[in-house]
């Protein structure tokens, strides 16, 4: 069974009444990867979240202590001066952001084969890990 990371958009997108079709569908993924228990997250995504749920969604300090809270069903990648080190690897061997290196390190942490994300090239591979844009028109819902 392949193994998922998670990016903060989706869990972003999860609570973005704006962008309905896109929210639909990143309830979708994270409702699946709950069932399939084959998703992990990691305590940058948790971070990006609040803040942009506070920031920019305006949503209610209850909701997202709430959603938080739901989120923690997955395992959760936490930090370490190893994986720091990694991203800086990982920044310089494909020209990313450090934070992007971060969430690749941290995939790389959980044992993950794909990270979900719009933010990364689809289709690339970082490390072994092949990203794949769960709001492209080539994702299929079942290949979680």
């Amino acid at each position: 069974m392949k193994r998922f990371f998670i990016d903060s958009n989706i869990i972003i997108y999860a609570n973005d009444r704006s962008a309905e079709d896109k929210q639909s569908k990143a309830i979708e993924i994270i409702t699946t990867c709950m069932k399939s228990q084959n998703a992990v997250l990691s305590i940058q995504v948790l971070q990006e979240y609040a803040n942009v749920a506070l920031k920019d969604l305006q949503q209610d300090s209850a909701v997202v202590l709430r959603q938080l809270k739901l989120l923690e069903a997955f395992p959760i990648i936490a930090p370490t001066a190893k994986m720091v080190r990694r991203s800086v690897e990982l920044r310089q061997s494909y020209r990313i952001s450090f934070w992007d290196a971060s969430i690749i390190a941290a995939a790389e942490k959980g044992d993950c084969d794909c990270l979900l994300s719009e933010d990364l090239n689809a289709g690339q591979y970082y490390s072994g890990i092949q990203i794949l844009n769960p709001f492209s028109k080539n994702f299929n819902i079942s290949d979680i």
